[in-house]
């Protein structure tokens, strides 16, 4: 005979869920409620270094665009210093937030090109975007980067592309340059997935 509980059952894990947009992203649902969206805009007006634009698409397993997800985008500024960590120009945050057109799956969002960042031990690391997702069915966000393809002397160099122990897997985080747009898809599972970091 099953014992009585007089308490409620433990609920089962929670992942984002539907609503992630609605929460972080809410214009982007249909919500118009802030004056100012909060992680529209990277880079701010008085941002120095080379305007980009970055597309993408990220999928699953079967190579189907997860048009759930939200993308947060984190950077240094032109010369290589992030906020809080020295000086930036007026208005640069170095953080957004960018989720994928609902129908097509397509994100795109515009910035500057980073600088290189001095890592541990002054060892330089090639300009890259730091990248944290989160989506429906993701228990926990995951962490990747996106490194530039026109800078494969400093990406040879990098301490932490070098530690990724298969070779091949490192071109999962490299993005394809194309004038001032860089293209990076992001694959969660299968074949070529993204590299994901522990952090």
């Amino acid at each position: 005979m099953a014992q009585p509980l007089d308490y409620l059952k433990e609920s089962p894990s929670q992942t984002a869920g539907p609503y992630v947009h609605i929460g972080l992203a809410p214009g982007d649902a249909g919500f118009d409620i802030y004056a100012q969206e909060l992680g529209r805009d990277i880079a701010g007006p008085n941002a120095t270094g080379t305007p980009i634009t970055v597309t993408g698409t990220v999928t699953d397993g079967t190579g189907a665009p997860v048009k759930d997800v939200l993308i947060e985008v984190w950077q240094a500024n032109a010369a290589g210093v992030y906020p809080g960590a020295g000086e930036v120009e007026e208005g640069f945050r170095g953080w957004g937030r960018v989720v994928p057109d609902f129908d097509t799956g397509q994100f795109r969002f515009a910035t500057v090109k980073p600088g290189p960042v001095m890592g541990r031990n002054a060892r330089p690391m090639a300009p890259h975007l730091n990248l944290w997702l989160v989506a429906r069915g993701l228990n926990v966000g995951l962490n990747t980067r996106m490194y530039f393809g026109d800078e494969a002397q400093a990406n040879a160099a990098d301490p932490v592309l070098n530690l990724v122990e298969q070779a091949h897997r490192r071109a999962t985080l490299i993005a394809r340059a194309d004038g001032s747009t860089y293209h990076f898809d992001i694959r969660l599972q299968g074949d070529a997935e993204t590299v994901f970091f522990d952090v």
